[in-house]
């Protein structure tokens, strides 16, 4: 539920700076993060597991692709945030554990339940049923993100990393390149973070913040709840955004996306509810 929170105020949150620019926003994002997780690791001296990861060359190279992986994730969603597509993104994470049983079943023939066969037969009509429909109406930027993440959770499934340790050797992968980034943006003066302007500096730091605390009350949720329970409050997610996107944000939703999205929520009922049974 707490992650839910961090959710709902992160929407806002980053819709709010979103008049930066989207890339702009990915480069703070990814910044701050970056340093808000040294400052954690500092914080509860995880320097020993840090170096057990960077010392095994598997690791790193798992680390290298999930961090490309997750600052994609992140830039797409940003980009959704801020060209009116919360909507099409909650589409995205409504999907995405659904598509993520099946990536386990093909890739490590995890057993899949005849339930989640049926939530992923009825995922796949949706988007058929957009494509024949009205193809503009596919969210393709919900569809990326959801692939993306559950991609990124089945590479993270080849090692055992601490969250908050992995998500920092991953940020700082791709350090250097946003580091570059920003040193483009500011040298071309298409830069809105200026020392002339310490407010919106102190705003914009708080993308870190905003990216790493969600993350730790939520895994501090599954530890105290359980895959099973977590998984099902995982959904309070998508549904917010969908309520943001729509009722705060005026965001259209026409009758074939709607059409859409029914069937993607009786496929995520199923799959709840087979999560129930096994829990």
């Amino acid at each position: 539920m707490v992650r839910s929170g961090g959710v709902f105020f992160g929407v806002i949150y980053f819709k709010y700076i979103s008049f930066v620019g989207h890339i702009e926003v990915v480069i703070h994002r990814s910044i701050w993060t970056t340093i808000t997780l040294l400052l954690t690791t500092i914080f509860f001296s995880k320097w020993k597991i840090f170096f057990i990861l960077i010392n095994n060359k598997k690791n790193l190279i798992v680390l290298f692709f999930s961090g490309i992986l997750i600052f994609s994730n992140w830039a797409l969603w940003i980009y959704a945030v801020s060209t009116d597509q919360i909507i099409d993104a909650s589409f995205g994470y409504f999907i995405m554990p659904i598509i993520s049983i099946f990536l386990g079943y093909f890739f490590f023939k995890e057993k899949i339940s005849n339930k989640a066969k049926f939530s992923i037969l009825i995922v796949i009509i949706s988007v058929l049923y957009l494509l024949f429909i009205d193809f503009r109406s596919i969210p393709w930027v919900g569809l990326a993100v959801a692939i993306l993440w559950s991609v990124y959770n089945l590479i993270k499934k080849k090692i055992n990393v601490d969250t908050d340790v992995g998500l920092f050797i991953e940020s700082l992968f791709i350090f250097p390149f946003v580091l570059f980034s920003f040193y483009i943006i500011t040298k071309n003066n298409f830069n809105d973070f200026d020392i002339s302007n310490p407010s919106l500096m102190l705003i914009l730091m708080l993308a870190g913040p905003m990216t790493v605390i969600p993350l730790f009350l939520y895994v501090r949720g599954v530890e105290l709840s359980g895959l099973g329970p977590a998984g099902m409050i995982f959904y309070i997610t998508p549904t917010l955004q969908f309520i943001l996107g729509y009722f705060i944000f005026n965001e259209p939703l026409y009758t074939e996306k709607l059409v859409s999205f029914f069937l993607i929520w009786i496929a995520v009922f199923i799959y709840l509810k087979d999560l129930y049974e096994k829990n």
